[in-house]
């Protein structure tokens, strides 16, 4: 009994549905759901879908209902402990909570998450978001309140940087934001918010030559604050947006960092978020998915850490190959493309193969600098068939010997 108690426990520590905060922002939707979450087609016993709770469930006897599997209005809680790894992170003990529910039944799902980290690096990671729909699905409410204590080096500005001129920092991170969205027509969505975005306890090593670093040279700060106020569009006409299958996703957001709501740098940025999705072949499963994703500072001079750089986007997944913040810049352009394919036919084991690009450009004003290619393959495992959420286990290959694992739940984009 003993024994069984312990391969179940090592099982749950590895598969269960939680995800570090360098990748877990993907859990906030914005896309249509249908009434009831989709469920595998019906097919003969020796093709039935299958995901981790079924061989759970067949392991002790208990056969899923997968016809019971949907949310309510009824709010469900989970709270599970998990083994996770990242690049950036190394291993990660994390303890996660989360509460799901309708607020109608008619209406999508409404997710409150909170993953608490502690990691082989020492990072102290305390996140809570939340995405609630209203009744009708005519408003969305997007939140993200984070606290981070985040030992990272920077490798200076561009994406021309050499990655021997590592600069060891390490700080506090404190965020903010609320996000409201107003359906327009059809999938098409708009509204504003607020981010406040706090680094403090700044501090750096200074690059091992002794050399003074991008960070210096910039304007070391041992704290920032950055408040602003953004305006949102988006439109989203995916099948699912945990993993879509079909669909184009396109998101703009200005974000206004003005001296009217007490900052002391006045800024402006933009980030244009679009990604597309086909079946290739049109009869299969199969997804070609396409994702571009553009982070450009339009006037001023942020804060050095607030800057755009790799994996320190939205969704963290920018730039799998590279350790995340390995660049950063005034400027990012970004552009990916993955394969997803089945590998057993009732669906449990799936890949994927990806290819990235990324170039920065330096400080504010300058050009941008040489493209920075990776590529990988990828291990899909099923977590749940219903909301077809997989256990992505990736490895990307980047230049300069840059290479390393990502482990995620659900897919980068």
């Amino acid at each position: 009994m003993l024994s069984v108690l312990k391969c179940l426990l090592i099982f749950a520590l590895i598969y269960s549905p939680v995800l570090l905060h360098a990748q877990d922002e993907k859990f906030v939707p914005l896309t249509k759901y249908p009434k009831t979450d989709t469920v595998a087609k019906k097919q003969p016993d020796s093709l039935q879908q299958l995901d981790v709770y079924d061989i759970i469930g067949s392991i002790f006897g208990n056969k899923r209902k997968t016809k019971n599997d949907t949310i309510s209005t009824k709010p469900v809680f989970s709270v599970v402990p998990a083994l996770g790894y990242t690049l950036q992170s190394k291993l990660a003990l994390t303890l996660a909570g989360n509460v799901a529910f309708r607020t109608t039944k008619d209406s999508k799902i409404s997710t409150i998450t909170i993953n608490t980290a502690y990691t082989q690096t020492k990072q102290i990671i305390i996140p809570i978001q939340s995405n609630i729909w209203s009744n009708n699905n005519d408003y969305d409410f997007i939140g993200d309140i984070r606290y981070l204590k985040y030992p990272q080096s920077t490798y200076g500005l561009g994406s021309s940087s050499n990655i021997r001129n590592e600069d060891p920092m390490d700080y506090d991170f404190f965020r903010f934001s609320e996000i409201a969205l107003r359906r327009i027509w059809s999938d098409f969505y708009a509204g504003i918010g607020y981010i406040a975005d706090v680094h403090w306890n700044v501090t750096h090593k200074g690059p091992l030559d002794g050399a003074p670093s991008d960070y210096v040279k910039y304007g070391a700060m041992a704290h920032s604050i950055s408040s602003g106020i953004t305006l949102n569009a988006l439109f989203d006409s995916r099948d699912n947006s945990i993993n879509p299958y079909r669909g184009f996703y396109a998101s703009l957001q200005y974000l206004d960092n003005g001296s009217f709501i007490g900052n002391l740098h006045n800024w402006q940025a933009m980030v244009i978020d679009v990604r597309k999705y086909f079946k290739f072949p049109s009869n299969s499963d199969n997804v070609l998915a396409f994702w571009s994703y553009d982070w450009l500072v339009l006037k001023g001079n942020p804060p050095y850490l607030d800057l755009p750089a790799n994996a320190w986007d939205t969704y963290s997944g920018t730039g799998r190959g590279y350790i995340q913040g390995r660049f950063r810049g005034a400027q990012m352009v970004y552009m990916e493309s993955e394969y997803r394919f089945k590998v057993t036919n009732n669906g449990l084991l799936g890949g994927v193969v990806f290819v990235n690009a990324q170039s920065f450009s330096a400080a504010q004003g300058t050009n941008l600098q040489s493209i920075q290619p990776a590529f990988g393959p990828g291990l899909r495992i099923k977590l749940n068939k219903v909301s077809r959420t997989n256990i992505a286990i990736d490895y990307g290959f980047g230049r300069e010997g840059s290479r390393g694992m990502f482990i995620n739940v659900g897919e980068i984009f």
